[in-house]
């Protein structure tokens, strides 16, 4: 493995093997900083890269990874202090084991909005989609080499959030993130919910998005995202590009 520096100025981790052959960049265009995270603990195959760093505002990020990465997860985190030693070290998305979470453990902690991909899957498509279905956090769009289509939630939802789901709160008052009706335990019982599409629920017959709190406002304000666990009925929630085309793909922040 080596490093160069691109033309623009962008960090790029090149490798000898020719597995790790599409390239991801993430780009933070939000005006503050954010901890970016990919989730890399999935799949034979996953990049050799950190599973978090900080992002300065208006900077990016490029790395390689393997055609057939499976099950990839990309957030970001806000209002972090990483010199806190046990519990939450973000104010949202934060992670087991602090800037690097943990392989194993360190998925993000709702609300977080999150990108996913799965390479080469089924009919040898790349299948990825914007998630909601953890909450809000952050604006995502990602975007692709190939003409392929956009999946984003592009609108700053903390602000406009229901007060039912709205938080947390940054100190000065300012919403940072929209949970999910299941995160926020609206009914009472997530063990068989059809906020969270759980117990008897567990289907898409009988979690259709009608029964969901709240979908209506994250679908309706983030058309191109996953706004509840059986989303796909919506045709525009979890998308596809051919797998030969060898699509790098974009994941910008705060679009």
């Amino acid at each position: 493995m080596k490093t160069r520096i691109s033309a623009t100025g962008v960090q790029v981790l090149v490798y000898a093997s020719v597995a790790y052959a599409r390239m991801f960049t993430v780009y933070n265009a939000c005006p503050f900083t954010i901890c970016c995270t990919p989730h890399l603990n999935v799949g034979e195959l996953v990049p050799d890269f950190p599973t978090g760093w900080e992002a300065a505002p208006w900077t990016a990020v490029s790395f390689l990874v393997p055609d057939n990465w499976k099950a990839a997860r990309i957030w970001g985190r806000r209002d972090c202090d990483f010199s806190i030693t046990a519990g939450p070290t973000c104010l949202s998305g934060w992670c087991n084991g602090g800037l690097l979470c943990d392989m194993r453990t360190g998925t993000g902690v709702p609300p977080a909005s999150v990108a996913e991909w799965t390479l080469q899957g089924d009919g040898n498509r790349d299948f990825y989609d914007v998630s909601l279905v953890d909450g809000y956090n952050l604006p995502m769009r990602i975007t692709n080499s190939a003409s392929c289509p956009v999946a984003d939630c592009a609108t700053d939802l903390g602000p406009i959030c229901p007060s039912p789901i709205q938080g947390p709160f940054d100190s000065s008052g300012f919403p940072v993130g929209c949970k999910s009706a299941c995160a926020a335990n609206l009914d009472g019982n997530p063990t068989n919910s059809p906020n969270c599409c759980s117990g008897s629920f567990d289907t898409a017959a009988t979690c259709p998005p009608s029964g969901v709190q709240y979908y209506d406002f994250f679908k309706g304000n983030c058309p191109n995202a996953y706004a509840y666990a059986y989303d796909e009925a919506s045709n525009t929630a979890l998308f596809t590009c051919d797998s030969g085309l060898n699509a790098d793909y974009t994941l910008t922040f705060c679009p």
